[in-house]
């Protein structure tokens, strides 16, 4: 059996959440897209559930730490990193990237994202 590094991705999220440093972006919130890669050795030869990362528990973990509101995606971010390493520990690299869709700035622009890679 050859091991392999595997990635599973969950791509833009969509999400409402309360995060910003401003009172009014707390209180009314903000559409956010979360793009989430984990990598994580695979067994090629395997076809069990058991012996991969589940995208769907992947996706509550993610709705579960973006419904708690924080000044900075940076610590959101690092939430949902914790997260990820507590509940699976085979997991050998990845990256996060929150992205807010309308951030209260005078210009145009498709977002404003933090990303978080190991």
């Amino acid at each position: 059996m050859k091991e392999m590094v595997t990635s599973v991705e969950i791509d833009r999220l969509r999400v409402r959440a309360f995060h910003g440093v401003l009172a009014q972006e707390r209180k009314v919130g903000n559409d956010f897209e979360v793009t989430v890669r984990v990598d994580y050795p695979w067994d090629i030869d395997s076809d069990e559930i058991d012996a991969t990362l589940n995208y769907a528990e992947l996706i509550d973990l993610v709705k579960e730490e973006m419904a708690q509101p924080s000044a900075l995606l940076e610590h959101v971010a690092g939430r949902i990193y914790r997260r990820i390493t507590a509940r699976w520990g085979a997991v050998t690299g990845g990256s996060i990237k929150i992205a807010k869709l309308t951030p209260p700035v005078t210009a145009q622009l498709a977002s404003a994202s933090v990303s978080l890679v190991w």
